[in-house]
């Protein structure tokens, strides 16, 4: 999966998140999840709880793509 992309960051953190917490467990706003980056040396920290907010938030600029990935991870409201 490519990490270019803000939303892609994202999407690869969100997946992170409900692979180990599961999907019925709502992200906290301030919580930061750590996902590794091709390129980097070190884990990038991205602030998850936020991007879910903002993604919510944005859904009518999403992608159809986008919707779907987001829906495939049990997220209710893509």
């Amino acid at each position: 999966m490519g990490s270019g992309t803000p939303f892609q960051r994202g999407l690869e953190a969100l997946t992170q998140w409900v692979e180990r917490e599961g999907a019925h467990r709502p992200v906290p706003r301030p919580h930061g999840e750590e996902i590794t980056v091709e390129g980097e040396s070190e884990p990038v920290v991205v602030k998850l709880g936020v991007w879910v907010s903002n993604t919510k938030s944005r859904r009518d600029k999403l992608t159809a793509d986008q919707l779907a990935a987001l829906a495939k991870l049990g997220i209710d409201w893509a």
